[in-house]
């Protein structure tokens, strides 16, 4: 994949291989850099999708996800903050699993334990880095999430989102992460029977969610359909409004998904669609995209036939 984008003002070229059983490689203005890594947050888009509705009743892991993701993008370095949080919860876990494995048979642990000492230190200093970029990304959030809802969902309930942490993070203030590992260190310690007993790590970012609400209730547990979808396009509308906010004009792609909205976010959508500098659009059904809409059309036919033929008519 080759495109051409500017960045700041400049001209840059970003390059990016993927070929399966290889590594991935990747340039930029034509040169090799060492890790793909190195081109994030140099084009800046936002993605909606079908399954983005993953984000309102799926998992916390989508919702976590939906964090990391865009406040890597905002700060390429928190690529290497989950990165080394990754590792450090797979040793500890791992670790936890020994421990559990030889309490079951009766031999002691105390070697394991004291390991795990040095592993829960590793887990609250990582740990802390990833909440606090969390929770500050949140911070900013929370007022456009509540914008883009109310437009795309004038007559709804107020939507509100909210940092879940598996600690309490008390008097914390958005920079002394100190404070963010000491209360991880202190809940691992009051837990630590339990992880043994179960043999996982209970505390930690990787336990947390971003709370999603309609007025006094959970969306995930009391948002009808339409409210749902509402609620995940806010939050990559959201999104989409902090990196503008940034000085990048990011790109906005709707993949399908005017077929999922009534003709009242249609519209909304397309109202807020328009005033992006670039947009792309997929739609099985060409008249799921607003009338009034002047844009570029592309008309992708598919033929299903002996020779697998794929033809593409431009109009």
């Amino acid at each position: 994949m080759s495109t051409i984008i500017v960045n700041d003002g400049r001209e840059c070229a970003v390059d990016v291989e993927i070929v399966a059983g290889r590594a991935n490689k990747a340039r930029l203005n034509r040169a090799p850099v060492r890790s793909p890594r190195a081109v994030i947050g140099v084009l800046r888009a936002v993605l909606f999708a079908p399954e983005d509705l993953a984000l309102v009743r799926g998992d916390p892991a989508e919702r976590r996800r939906y964090l990391d993701d865009l406040a890597t993008v905002r700060r390429p370095r928190i690529a290497a903050v989950r990165a080394d949080y990754d590792k450090v919860l797979r040793q500890r876990t791992a670790l936890l699993k020994t421990a559990t494995a030889a309490r079951y048979r009766g031999k002691g642990i105390t070697d394991t334990l004291d390991s795990l000492a040095v592993w829960d230190g590793q887990l609250a200093a990582r740990g802390a880095e990833l909440m606090a970029a969390r929770m500050e990304l949140v911070n900013e959030l929370a007022p456009e999430v509540h914008k883009a809802y109310a437009l795309l969902a004038p007559g709804s309930r107020s939507a509100a989102i909210a940092y879940r942490a598996s600690i309490d993070p008390g008097r914390f203030d958005g920079s002394d992460t100190e404070f963010l590992a000491h209360a991880l260190s202190a809940q691992m310690a009051a837990r630590r029977e339990a992880e043994l007993d179960r043999g996982v790590c209970l505390v930690g970012p990787h336990r947390d969610d971003l709370e999603l609400r309609l007025g006094d209730q959970p969306a995930k547990s009391f948002a009808s359909q339409g409210e749902s979808w509402s609620m995940a396009l806010a939050l990559r509308l959201a999104a989409y409004e902090l990196l503008r906010g940034d000085g990048a004009e990011p790109v906005l792609l709707l993949d399908d998904v005017f077929a999922e909205l009534d003709a009242a976010r249609r519209q909304a959508l397309a109202t807020v669609a328009s005033s992006a500098e670039q947009v792309l659009v997929t739609a099985a059904v060409p008249e799921d995209i607003p009338r009034d809409w002047d844009a570029r059309r592309v008309a992708i036919a598919l033929h299903d036939g002996d020779t697998g033929r794929v033809s593409a008519v431009l109009q």
